[in-house]
């Protein structure tokens, strides 16, 4: 049996993370950006995107794979199109920075999208939608990946989970977020499971090299993510490829590196769409909207085996509800990796 997960309040993991970060040569104002949005996947119970990842930032920064200082630059701005540089920043440096411009940029255009290349892992996706919607905009993210996918019918690596998100603010109902994977998980729950002595994984996860599927942690971890869907998962991952990489100019396909490598650049693009709802509706009428479409949809009768009908990002608001009360469950292998990096650094642990 793998050890229990470690509650920390998410105030004092926050604050642990910030002063890794601080302790390997990151501004101080980067570090609790990427802090905060590693701490927030935790709460939202997207833990394969939460704190599980800092020791790999680590490693990158302290390898010199990764620029932590730099802002990156604008290449071009025409209209409501922008291309940005990211110039191996650090993923969540740039893409706040590129949501700035998408918001800058809807409210004098009505839509802003902002395409980034040679770029860094960015965390959850739905941070960076969900700001665009706390600005009252649609905000829509998409990110290229490292190759962990097969294309439908393949068996050789050449897409990543390149996941696809869309924010949508709320009105008296929860606000709409969809943050998906085109693979049927994040590759981070597999790599979860093997950090915390897991041995299995649910079956419909992954395949092992041949494409076969399989539910042995080891042997997906060195086989293959399984498309979303089949043939549509495949689809609907070089779609964002296309809108991220290809459009940007950027590394594409097996041009990528990963946060797992060590000794050269990750280079994912990311793109960041901006949409003013109030050019189409006045924003309250469409927050009424919203609602009312929510509540067609939650008050379906449930099916046998369910007792009732959730819609995009119901989960998460509830797990982020209970965790802010409770405290973060941290894996027993993730606690051991970060505190691992607190005595290798310097930085003491939050007492547990």
């Amino acid at each position: 049996m793998p050890d229990p997960d470690i509650l920390v309040p998410a105030a004092d993991v926050t604050a642990f993370a910030t002063r890794l970060l601080d302790a390997v040569g990151v501004p101080p104002t980067k570090s609790q950006l990427v802090a905060e949005s590693l701490v927030a996947a935790n709460l939202r119970g997207v833990d394969s995107h939460g704190l599980q990842l800092l020791p790999y930032y680590l490693e990158q920064i302290e390898w010199g794979d990764m620029d932590a200082i730099t802002d990156g630059r604008v290449i071009s701005e025409i209209g409501s199109c922008l291309l940005y540089d990211g110039q191996n920043g650090i993923g969540q440096a740039i893409s706040d920075i590129c949501c700035a411009h998408a918001i800058r940029i809807a409210a004098a255009s009505g839509l802003g999208m902002v395409v980034a290349r040679e770029s860094n892992h960015f965390g959850a996706a739905a941070f960076w939608a969900q700001k665009m919607a706390d600005a009252g905009l649609i905000g829509i993210v998409m990110c290229n990946a490292s190759a962990l996918v097969p294309p439908w019918q393949g068996k050789e690596p050449r897409l990543g989970t390149n996941p696809i998100c869309m924010a949508v603010p709320g009105g008296e109902e929860h606000p709409w977020l969809l943050d998906m994977a085109t693979t049927t998980v994040a590759a981070g729950k597999i790599f979860k499971a093997k950090i915390n002595g897991q041995p299995q994984i649910p079956p419909n996860w992954a395949m092992d090299a041949e494409g076969v599927p399989t539910t042995d942690t080891e042997t997906a971890l060195a086989g293959l993510l399984m498309p979303l869907g089949g043939y549509k998962g495949s689809g609907l991952a070089m779609m964002a490829e296309i809108l991220c990489a290809v459009l940007s100019g950027g590394a594409m396909s097996t041009e990528l590196g990963g946060i797992r490598f060590r000794g050269k650049p990750v280079r994912v693009s990311q793109m960041f769409l901006a949409i003013d709802i109030a050019r189409f509706l006045p924003v309250a009428e469409f927050r009424a909207r919203m609602d009312r479409l929510i509540r067609i949809m939650k008050t379906t009768p449930p099916a046998k085996g369910y007792s009732e009908v959730l819609v995009a990002g119901d989960p998460e608001w509830r797990m982020e509800q209970e965790r802010r009360k409770s405290g973060i469950p941290v894996g027993p292998g993730t606690w051991k990796a970060l505190c691992e990096a607190g005595e290798r650094l310097g930085v003491r642990a939050p007492v547990r």
